[in-house]
């Protein structure tokens, strides 16, 4: 039915096999958890996805910025069914692994700055963020959380809290935590704010005395894919030290190389307090971290934090293999030169389709915001639904994001190759057409 080097679909959308799955599906999960592509994975190999059906979909999603590794990578199923062998769980905190405690010396190294660095792991990004909080709680013996709009950190009570985007994420599920303000962030294409409003309104919403941390993106996510001016990180870096905050950045979706940097936080030259870290981290297996200076860190008393998966050895088996094909395949050098093909491939999108108001990104994560009108920036956010389903339908996955929901964003794994890249952008100026026209 339609057919290109890497993408092959054969049937209609979803196919019989896939069918009978998705709707088994509808009688025992909850709506709420809807999946994006209608068809159902049978196997899956760096960026292609072969569902049920024999269908061949080039996957730009990579799992939600998961698999920066791609998928099935030999050397992370390797170590996963190694470690599988020896030993699948014990909990550190009851008896301790190698595994557990390599991986935590491999990252402190990772982090930017000078300061002595430490690291604890858990499960998902959300964990993260809210166990960063605590830290950060512990350590300065204050209470309050400052947040900036279009975040994202993630679904617990706290971190849906700290969420800007109300629908999905948030509606009907309040009351929120207490003592989380939020803030302006630079946003270049729709409000570049100086940065000493910043300030402004933060001494506005709260005294700054009571305030425990700072989170923020360095890089917005789900929010938009925004990239801030090369300003913003280092000013938030004077703030918390004015003030006597914790600067904590989330690198859930921006860390393992995605922009070019192990961390976002390079690119500005800035040394957070603690950073959290999940997604691509252990290429698909459950994951999540803070790390930070040593001094923070420690500050909790024992057994504040944890949980009985976290760090588990499997995942960790994992991370390390991530961390050795990051550096042996040169994946972050990657990052950039994949950037740059895509962002050259939108420019000349946008030239073709009104639609595209603008083009933006650091390293391999790059999107685009779509708009209804280039002079009052209107969101398109019906358009874009449109242009991702399209997509679909011709083999290309990729999700969309921004509080609006009309930004097209681009997490491919970063073993993509050159024609995958290109093959990918022959479909998404089909998309856009099948739109447009």
């Amino acid at each position: 039915m339609y057919s290109k080097r890497f993408v092959r679909i054969v049937t209609e959308l979803p196919g019989p096999k896939s069918r009978e799955v998705l709707e088994k599906m509808r009688t025992c999960v909850p709506a709420a958890i809807s999946p994006l592509v209608p068809a159902v994975v049978a196997k899956a190999e760096g960026v292609v996805i072969e569902d049920l059906d024999g269908n061949r979909f080039l996957d730009f999603s990579g799992g939600w910025g998961v698999l920066n590794v791609g998928h099935g990578h030999p050397k992370v199923v390797e170590a996963v069914k190694r470690q599988a062998d020896l030993f699948l769980h014990t909990d550190f905190s009851a008896v301790p692994y190698e595994v557990f405690v390599e991986l935590a010396e491999r990252i402190a190294k990772l982090a930017p700055g000078p300061s002595p660095k430490k690291c604890a792991f858990f499960n998902s990004g959300a964990e993260a963020v809210e166990n960063a909080v605590k830290i950060s709680r512990a350590a300065t013996g204050r209470k309050a959380v400052l947040v900036f709009e279009n975040a994202f950190h993630g679904r617990t009570l706290l971190t849906m809290t700290m969420t800007h985007r109300a629908i999905p994420y948030k509606a009907g599920f309040g009351p929120y935590a207490p003592d989380v303000f939020r803030l302006p962030y630079p946003y270049p294409y729709r409000n570049p704010i100086p940065l000493e409003e910043i300030e402004r309104r933060m001494l506005s919403l709260v005294d700054p005395r009571e305030v425990a941390c700072m989170v923020v993106e360095p890089v917005i996510g789900e929010g938009g894919f925004i990239v801030p001016p090369p300003d913003f990180l280092p000013f938030l870096r004077e703030l918390a030290d004015k003030h006597g905050f914790l600067l904590v950045c989330d690198e859930v979706q921006t860390g393992v190389g995605r922009t070019g940097k192990f961390f976002a936080s390079e690119h500005f030259g800035v040394e957070p307090d603690l950073i959290t870290f999940a997604k691509s981290i252990a290429g698909g297996m459950p994951l999540s971290g803070v790390v930070g200076k040593a001094e923070v860190m420690d500050k909790p008393i024992p057994g504040s934090i944890g949980g009985t998966y976290v760090g588990n050895p499997v995942a960790c088996a994992a991370a390390l293999a991530v961390l050795e094909v990051i550096e042996e395949e040169g994946l972050m050098e990657r990052a950039e030169h994949i950037g740059a093909l895509l962002k050259e491939g939108f420019l000349r999108l946008q030239e073709k389709y009104e639609l595209i108001g603008d083009v933006r990104g650091l390293g391999a994560m790059v999107g685009m915001e779509l708009v209804k009108d280039r002079e009052t920036k209107e969101p398109a956010t019906e358009e874009t639904k449109e242009v991702a389903r399209e997509a679909i339908k011709r083999g290309l996955i990729f999700p969309t994001a921004g509080v609006y929901g009309n930004v097209i964003r681009m997490l491919v794994p970063l073993v993509v190759k050159e024609e995958e890249i290109q093959e990918a952008l022959e479909i998404l100026d089909e998309a856009f057409a099948a739109v447009v026209d």
